[in-house]
């Protein structure tokens, strides 16, 4: 009876009716346990009526008389007493499991999928993904590498950060801080090779690229200037490169967040910054605004509050 009744519930329904169902056995499991429809409503927090009904709808619902009644006494049937020891376990379980998902909205816990541009496994966003699980040792990130983001929700992806324009009206997107791309080289590499004025010299000096950009574009007089560099070396990661341009190599053409290290150190120094796109961003994007993980809240205000001070705090 109770399947039938299950099965003619619709889905939009089915939620309720099993939440229902769970209120309804811990107020007869708190019955039971206290002998007494009175005090099991002064423990649950509700009228005595409202007990008295709730054991009454179950008992409809199962099409079985769970308790004994009588002005002095109160008793569980054969049929009640197979229900409170079965269902225990039951209600335990789901006090458990509910703790454990009221957690992860108050308390930053749990794994987080993160996509990332190809070649941001080094450098500075890397260095504030591991800052944030050190504030946040309860939380785990999954790292996935990659160009397009075809479909968060069914590739289980909670935030994803890109450079450049990031555009959905299926997805939240936050512009994080405005970065400009970075060409540098080694002191060595320049002073070997010259320091070029203008991107067109770029032609003639050895490229150090990401492969999925294999034409640099400048911006000259308002206008986009693209230039056929000729490459030293490619990868899908930054990391080989940079280190490669620090032993002087050739020259990295990079959002500047990826080498800001080497550029503050002097391994690597920048030129033709002018020439540097303007609308470059970092940006995040993730599914809804509501009812988010605390962990995926705790990072969405650690990546504001760390980029944007960064943009602030430094210029180009």
């Amino acid at each position: 009876m109770r399947q039938n009744a299950v099965a003619s519930k619709s889905n939009g329904n089915l939620r309720s009716f099993v939440m229902d169902s769970v209120e309804l056995l811990r107020t007869f499991q708190e019955v039971v346990s206290q002998g007494s429809f009175s005090k099991a409503s002064r423990r649950l927090g509700i009228s005595k009526a409202t007990v008295s009904k709730y054991v009454a709808e179950l008992e409809t619902r199962l099409g079985v008389r769970l308790l004994n009644r009588s002005t002095r006494a109160l008793s569980a049937t054969d049929a009640g007493t197979i229900l409170h020891q079965r269902s225990t376990p039951f209600l335990d379980m789901f006090e458990e499991a509910q703790l454990a998902v009221q957690a992860h909205a108050s308390n930053p816990t749990g794994l987080l999928h993160i996509a990332l541009p190809p070649g941001t496994g080094h450098g500075a966003l890397s260095g504030l993904l591991s800052k944030f699980m050190l504030i946040h040792p309860e939380v785990q990130l999954d790292l996935r590498f990659q160009t397009r983001l075809d479909d968060m929700a069914g590739e289980g992806i909670d935030l994803a950060l890109q450079f450049g324009p990031l555009e959905d009206e299926n997805l939240i997107v936050r512009h994080l801080a405005r970065r400009e791309l970075a060409l540098c080289a080694s002191p060595d590499y320049w002073r070997w090779n010259g320091l070029p004025t203008h991107p067109s010299e770029l032609i003639d000096h050895q490229a150090l690229k990401i492969s999925l950009y294999p034409i640099w574009k400048f911006q000259v007089d308002g206008e986009v200037l693209e230039v056929p560099v000729k490459s030293r070396a490619e990868a899908s990661e930054a990391g080989p490169l940079i280190q490669m341009a620090v032993h002087g190599l050739g020259v990295l053409y990079l959002p500047e967040l990826q080498v800001r290290a080497q550029l503050e150190s002097g391994e690597l120094v920048r030129a033709l910054a002018p020439f540097a796109p303007k609308d470059m961003w970092v940006s995040m994007a993730y599914l809804q605004r509501r009812h988010n993980s605390a962990a995926l809240r705790a990072l969405i205000g650690f990546l504001e509050d760390n980029l944007k001070e960064g943009s602030s705090s430094r210029a180009g």
